[in-house]
């Protein structure tokens, strides 16, 4: 028996949506056109398209795009908070522990560069398109001064205000990420880690709870 060329089913493009979780591949297409383009050329038609599925089923998940963004934001919000927090658990928590958390925040940042411009790049008034991105992003930044606030607790921090310390040691490591992803430091990964392994140091100094040498006169 032959198969005419009519009766044959349409192939759709490589990229395009068959079948699943619509939500989520509505996701993936936007961080591949937000790493490929940046986040200001993304279009919820845009995404649409190159999935291959119709207005009505884009719009039964986002309304616009700035949902889209905020669920992007969220996802990433999300999984930054898992790496801080597997980083200071695995570590023994602790000195170490917090250290660590510094590295798997540039680890992050580097690995997932398209959700952690969105995620700072005020593409999205938090929590007005996705109730779940100001939570999101309040659990990451809490599981930081958490950290602090135990380091605090155990004699290995200065007693300090705990969030004014966070957006300190923040400030210094987004400052590096930033760096990093858009591509400022001219020794790549390298210049990164060492860059990051000094910032440590310095951080390490800064809120240790023991008084620093006095300077010789």
């Amino acid at each position: 028996m032959t198969t005419t060329r009519a009766s044959r089913p349409r192939r759709k493009r490589a990229g395009q949506y068959h079948h699943g979780d619509l939500r989520r591949a509505l996701i993936e297409q936007a961080l591949r056109v937000i790493e490929s383009t940046g986040a200001e050329a993304l279009t919820l038609r845009g995404v649409g398209a190159a999935l291959g599925v119709s207005r009505t089923a884009l719009y039964r998940h986002f309304a616009d795009k700035e949902a889209l963004l905020a669920a992007v934001a969220s996802e990433g919000f999300r999984l930054l908070r898992a790496a801080l927090v597997e980083g200071w658990e695995q570590n023994g928590r602790g000195t170490a522990g917090f250290e660590a958390m510094g590295a798997a925040y540039l680890r992050f940042a580097i690995g997932h560069p398209a959700h952690y411009r969105v995620m700072f790049g005020r593409f999205v008034e938090s929590g007005v398109r996705d109730p779940g991105l100001e939570v999101e992003s309040e659990s990451a930044f809490g599981a930081l001064v958490d950290a602090l606030t135990t380091l605090q607790r155990d004699g290995l921090a200065r007693a300090d205000d705990a969030l004014l310390q966070a957006r300190f040691v923040w400030a210094v490591t987004h400052g590096i990420a930033m760096l990093v992803i858009d591509g400022q430091l001219r020794g790549g990964d390298e210049d990164a880690a060492a860059l990051n392994r000094y910032a440590a140091e310095r951080l390490r100094q800064a809120l240790s709870a023991e008084p620093a040498p006095a300077s010789p006169r």
